[in-house]
């Protein structure tokens, strides 16, 4: 169980756990995601979706790990689904593939002389801001600043 203040993760959204409320038969998470606190959200207790956010150690290694990290490599007709899914398992390193990916089809397409892709970009800004938040919440910075940070470290590997 979390305590009131500490911060998770549901679903995409790192919320900071603003009370805890019994309701008729079920006692509910009272969460407030960080990057809109005009938004409340009333979870079960016993939400799977709810997850404890990465330690500094799990965040190290993770970045480490990054540059191993596989990209997607499906059909263009493919491809949203498989954002969708990878959004959605909880497992950051799904996030990082979707940056990784999104980024070099931007990048391809950017090179040729063409737009962004418009899917491509709104799955990388969906990755980043999940993954981004978590590591900034952690290691007590903004999303911007976590960001910074964690290109600075692969850059110097």
């Amino acid at each position: 169980m979390f305590k009131i203040n500490s911060h998770v993760l549901y679903n995409c959204n790192v919320c900071k756990v603003k009370d805890i409320v019994k309701n008729s038969d079920k006692d509910y998470y009272v969460l407030v995601p960080i990057n809109d606190e005009s938004l409340t959200i009333k979870a079960p207790l016993t939400q799977e979706n709810i997850r404890k956010l990465l330690s500094k150690k799990e965040i190290n290694r993770l970045i480490n790990n990054m540059p191993n990290i596989k990209t997607i490599n499906y059909p263009n007709h493919q491809l949203e689904a498989e954002y969708k899914k990878l959004l959605n398992t909880g497992n950051r390193e799904d996030l990082v593939r979707i940056i990784k990916t999104t980024y070099l089809r931007n990048k391809e397409r950017l090179d040729s002389g063409k737009k962004k892709g418009e899917k491509d970009n709104t799955y990388m800004l969906l990755a980043e801001k999940s993954l981004y938040s978590e590591i900034g919440t952690v290691l007590n910075m903004s999303l911007d600043d976590a960001k910074e940070y964690v290109i600075n470290k692969i850059n110097k590997k």
